[in-house]
C-alpha cells in the first residue's frame, strides 16, 4: 500500500532521479527511497552492504526492527511516523527506510549537495584576513559560523518555507545574548511566509522581514563572509541563513551598518579611522556632488567669488541637467554590460566606453568635460560604499534630487534633503530606529562608528539589539 502512493506521489519509473532499492533482511523487505544527486552514494552503498552481511549471518531474531537500526552505520538516525514527512526529508537530500510490518520509518541524513567550495566573496574582499566565503550550502554555511563561535549557546533553528519548495532557513542567534523578543518576531515573520517557492531566496525571505514599501534604503544587511557574520552574533544580531544562497542576512540593522567592512578591522585603528573618513567622504560626494553643481550652474549667484570657476567652460549642445542624466544612465548601461560580458570581453568593453564617454562624446559636443568629472566622481564614491542594495538607494535619491534641482532650485533642494531626513529618521527596521546612534542620539555609540577603536576598548555591545548581556569583556 505504501510502495503504491510512494510511486505515484514522487512519480518513481517517471523521474530518473527518484530511486528505490528493496531488499530482503531477516524474512522483512525494507524499502530504501533516495534522490540520485542529493545523496552521497558512499554512505547509502555502506549502508547496504551492512544490511546485506546481516542478511548473510543468518541469525534469527524476533527483533529485527532493532537488528536494522543497529546496522544502520550513520550517526543521524532519525525517525518518522508520516510519509509526508518521509517525503519531506527525501527531497531534502536524506534517506528514508521502511520495514514490512513496522509503522515508523527510518530516516538517515547522507546529503550531499552539488556546489562549489569557500571562496573569498567578490564583494567584500580584503588584503588581509580570512578568504573563506558562505556558499550555496547551509549545513557547509552553520559549519563555517560554528567553526568561529565554540559557544554551546550558539543556537540554529531550521524551518522549512514554501509549499512546494520547502526550503531550508536557518535561524542563528546566541542564547543568553540576543534579545528574546527579536528572536521571537524573526521566528514569526519566517513562519508566516505562504508561498509555493522561493526562487530568488533570501530576497523573498527579506521582503517577508521587513515591510519595505516603496522605500529604496535596504532594511537588512547582506555578507558573504562567516567572520563579519560571527562579529555580528557576538554583538547580539540574528542571523538568517537560507539555502541555495550564499548571502547570509543580518537583522536588525541601521544605515551605519551598511558602510562597516572588514577591512578598517583588518588595520590599525588609525588607518582603519582613515578608511571610514574616506568611505563617509565618498558617500557625502556620490549623493550630493552632482545635485549641488547643477544648483550652482543654474544660479551661479550662489558660488563665493573663490570658487567662481565651478560651472561648464564651454558650450554644449545638450542642457546640463540632460548631460547628467544620459552620462549617469550610460554608466549604469555599462555597469549592467560588464556584469553580461565574458571575462575576455571585459577589457574590450572598458576600451569603447573610455573612448565613447571620454573623448567621442565631448568632441561632438554631447558632453562637456566637467559633467563627466563629477558624473565620475559620483560613480566612484558610489563604487567605495560596501553595500550594494545601499549604493543603488543612493543613486535613485540623487536623480530625485537633480529633477527637483532643476525644477525648483536651491529651495527645492533645501525641502527635499530636509524631506530626505525625515524620511530616514522615520524608518524604522525590525522595530529598531534607522539612524541610531545619531537619532536617537547615542554618543559613546556614534564614536565607536565613525573612529575605529580599539577592540580592548570595546567592551559593551551596542544597545540597538537590546542584548541580554550587554558586557562583551571586562575591565580586568
Amino acid at each position: 500500500m505504501n510502495e503504491k502512493e510512494l510511486k505515484d506521489r514522487l512519480g518513481i519509473g517517471v523521474s530518473f532521479d527518484v530511486g528505490i532499492r528493496k531488499l530482503e533482511i531477516l524474512g522483512k523487505e525494507i524499502q530504501i527511497y533516495f534522490v540520485n544527486g542529493l545523496c552521497d552514494m558512499e554512505y547509502i552503498i555502506e549502508l547496504l552492504k551492512e544490511l546485506m552481511d546481516l542478511e548473510a549471518r543468518g541469525r534469527e531474531t524476533p527483533h529485527v526492527r532493532e537488528a536494522i537500526e543497529n546496522h544502520l552505520t550513520h550517526v543521524q538516525v532519525e525517525y518518522k511516523d508520516t510519509l509526508e514527512d518521509c517525503i519531506v526529508e527525501m527531497l531534502s537530500g536524506l534517506i528514508f527506510i521502511l520495514v514490512e510490518g513496522e509503522d515508523r520509518a527510518f530516516v538517515v541524513d547522507v546529503r550531499n549537495y552539488p556546489g562549489r567550495g569557500p571562496e573569498e566573496p567578490d564583494n567584500e574582499k580584503v588584503i588581509r584576513g580570512a578568504r573563506d566565503g558562505y556558499t550555496e550550502n547551509i549545513i557547509e554555511n552553520t559549519a563555517l559560523t560554528r567553526r568561529r563561535i565554540r559557544d554551546e549557546r550558539l543556537r540554529h533553528e531550521i524551518l522549512r518555507v514554501g509549499v512546494r519548495s520547502k526550503t531550508d532557513i536557518c535561524i542563528s542567534y546566541i542564547e543568553g545574548v540576543a534579545d528574546p523578543n527579536l528572536v521571537k518576531i524573526v521566528r514569526k515573520e519566517l513562519e508566516s511566509i505562504k508561498i509555493d517557492g522561493l526562487p530568488m531566496a533570501d530576497k523573498v525571505v527579506e521582503e517577508y522581514m521587513v515591510n519595505q514599501g516603496n522605500n529604496p534604503f535596504p532594511l537588512v544587511r547582506y555578507t558573504e563572509r562567516p567572520d563579519v557574520a560571527a562579529l555580528h552574533l557576538f554583538e547580539g544580531h540574528v542571523i538568517v541563513i537560507v539555502d541555495a544562497t550564499p548571502s547570509v542576512i543580518i537583522t536588525p540593522t541601521t544605515v551605519f551598518h551598511h558602510v562597516q567592512h572588514a577591512e578598517e578591522y583588518r588595520q590599525a585603528p588609525f588607518i582603519g579611522t582613515f578608511i571610514k573618513w574616506i568611505r563617509f567622504i565618498g558617500m557625502f560626494i556620490s549623493l550630493f556632488v552632482l545635485p549641488l553643481w547643477l544648483l550652482f550652474v543654474l544660479e551661479p549667484n550662489l558660488l563665493p567669488d573663490q570658487f567662481n570657476y565651478i560651472g561648464p567652460s564651454e558650450d554644449a549642445n545638450v542642457s546640463e541637467f540632460m548631460q547628467i542624466i544620459i552620462a549617469d544612465v550610460g554608466l549604469e548601461l555599462l555597469r549592467m554590460a560588464a556584469i553580461h560580458t565574458p571575462s575576455p570581453l571585459t577589457t574590450a568593453l572598458g576600451l569603447v566606453a573610455a573612448l565613447l564617454l571620454g573623448e567621442v562624446a565631448i568632441e561632438v559636443g554631447l558632453f562637456t568635460s566637467e559633467v563627466v568629472l563629477y558624473v565620475a566622481l559620483s560613480a566612484i564614491g558610489a563604487y567605495s560604499n560596501p553595500s550594494y542594495e545601499l549604493a543603488i538607494a543612493i543613486k535613485m535619491i540623487r536623480l530625485l534630487l537633480l529633477i527637483v534641482v532643476v525644477s525648483f532650485g536651491s529651495i527645492g533642494f533645501v525641502m527635499a534633503s530636509t524631506i530626505l531626513f525625515l524620511m530616514l529618521i522615520q524608518i524604522r527596521s525590525l522595530n529598531k530606529p534607522y539612524l541610531w546612534p545619531l537619532i536617537p542620539f547615542d554618543p559613546q555609540s556614534l564614536w565607536q562608528i565613525v573612529m575605529r577603536t580599539t577592540v580592548p576598548n570595546l567592551r559593551r555591545r551596542p544597545r540597538i539589539v537590546h542584548p541580554q548581556d550587554t558586557i562583551k569583556q571586562t575591565s580586568e
